[in-house]
């Protein structure tokens, strides 16, 4: 006789058990690791993984909490843990307890969003929590709206793909040397001309040199800005850009996916002047949102633009049944099936209002400044430059110390497990990057990091 099939998610007494074993295998996992990174590099954590996983596919099952036991342990074993206050590489937010809870709510209950028959709560919810997120963008705008993507890769793609749209295959993209890869990517994906680069010798687009480019192209243009450049956090000169795009009667999009959610903060809201003249805005909530992955959002100043995303699948928004009430979702993506990741945005909203979020802005930016201080007063150490968003880059000042000797400093970090820096060059050099997105770091975490460099450098 056949064993009765798993129980579902839908059960909450067997999923409270599970999380259970899923979270005291977070923990013990955490325990062994010990740090921010595994120690090691990648074999040694490659060969406990396979230790751990032995057959991937084995003919019978060890059964679902050993499975998770196991499994979990060795991730979190195995895991760059954002957050950890020495894991500052990377625009990798430590998740909000709250918004991950919200993530399982989401994975429990499974609506696709590409159809309002698998989805009526989310897609209202989504419905609602965009158009906010596109108001919030878009303050003066008559019918803002905004998309859900998983991140600033697909919300630059749609963003070329809408002015592919509207102006054809001969759209000219012009990009800083400062923009994301994604520009280029999504040019060759959509079959678009490969983007125009202009220079950013002092890591943001120069007014004058994009004049000079606009000046040389004839045709249709869409200039990418950016809000916060990957490798130094920086801000493009929005309203001289803005200007400039007018005056040339070319399009304006802004990637903000790093720099977007300082809207939610009084006192540096003014930094990102001139968001609002871009006809498309990229925003990651997922890095200064503390969202789980993904969390992206793709804000547009006229919805209208968005009607070349429709498209018809009968068994997903026939005709009939949009036009009898059933909200079409097909045209709120690229994708067919997608998850409600909306929801634990809209938990986070509810839970800390603009005003809390705001302040782990804030917090972050000043832990930024609080490094810089400590850099600066570091007799070691050089500072590239005072952060303008969380940012700091920094680099061993000894005559000898070559960008080689940089690499190394960050490569033996990451062997020991002690922290988890990134890397940038600027000013023909190689620097050391730490990217400040945990508010629960401290002064003596950011002291320890800069102990750790210059014990480091001294080796």
């Amino acid at each position: 006789m056949c064993a009765p099939p798993p129980p579902l998610a839908a059960d909450p007494t067997t999923l409270s058990r599970l999380l259970g074993t899923t979270l005291d295998a977070l923990r013990e996992g955490a325990e062994i690791r010990g740090g921010p990174l595994p120690a090691g590099g990648p074999e040694t954590v490659a060969h406990r993984v396979r230790e751990a996983l032995g057959d991937p596919l084995p003919e019978t099952g060890h059964g679902p909490h050993e499975a998770l036991r196991t499994l979990v342990r060795v991730l979190a074993e195995g895991a760059a843990d954002p957050a950890h206050p020495l894991c500052a590489a990377h625009l990798h937010t430590p998740p909000l307890a709250l918004a991950a809870a919200a993530d399982l709510a989401a994975s429990a209950l499974n609506p696709s969003m590409d159809s309002w028959d698998q989805a009526p709560a989310a897609s209202t919810i989504e419905a609602l929590v965009t158009a906010a997120l596109a108001t919030e963008v878009y303050p003066d705008a008559t019918h803002p709206d905004a998309l859900v993507t998983t991140g600033g890769t697909e919300s630059n793609q749609l963003a070329l793909l809408l002015a592919r749209e509207r102006h054809g295959p001969a759209v000219r993209t012009v990009v800083g040397a400062n923009a994301h890869h994604s520009f280029h990517r999504a040019a060759w994906l959509l079959g678009l001309p490969e983007p125009v680069v202009v220079p950013t010798p002092r890591g943001t687009i120069d007014p004058a040199a994009l004049h000079e480019t606009l000046t040389s192209l004839t045709g249709p243009i869409l200039v990418a800005a950016t809000a916060g450049t990957t490798d130094e956090g920086l801000i493009d000169p929005l309203p001289a850009l803005a200007d400039l795009c007018e005056e040339r009667h070319a399009e304006l999009h802004i990637d903000a996916a790093y720099g977007g959610p300082l809207l939610l903060s009084r006192t540096h809201r003014p930094l990102l002047d001139g968001l609002t003249r871009a006809r498309t805005v990229t925003i990651d909530l997922h890095k200064l949102g503390w969202q789980p992955v993904a969390a992206g959002l793709l804000a547009v100043h006229d919805a209208a633009d968005l009607a070349a995303l429709g498209h018809t699948a009968a068994y997903l928004n026939a005709d009939d049944d949009t036009e009898a009430g059933l909200p079409d979702l097909l045209g709120r993506s690229l994708r067919t099936t997608r998850r409600p990741d909306v929801l634990k945005t809209a938990v986070t909203l509810r839970a800390l209002g603009r005003t809390g979020l705001g302040e782990l802005v804030d917090t972050c930016m000043d832990l930024a400044q609080q490094l810089a201080d400590l850099v600066e007063k570091a007799p070691g150490l050089d500072l590239r430059a005072r952060p303008t968003l969380t940012t700091v880059l920094f680099r061993p000042n000894d005559p000898g110390v070559t960008d080689e000797t940089v690499a190394a400093i960050r490569r033996t970090l990451l062997a020991e497990g002690r922290a988890v820096l990134g890397r940038a060059e600027a000013d023909g050099h190689l620097w050391l990057k730490a990217t400040l997105l945990n508010p629960h770091a401290t002064p003596g975490d950011l002291a320890q990091l800069i102990t750790l460099v210059e014990g480091s450098t001294q080796r």
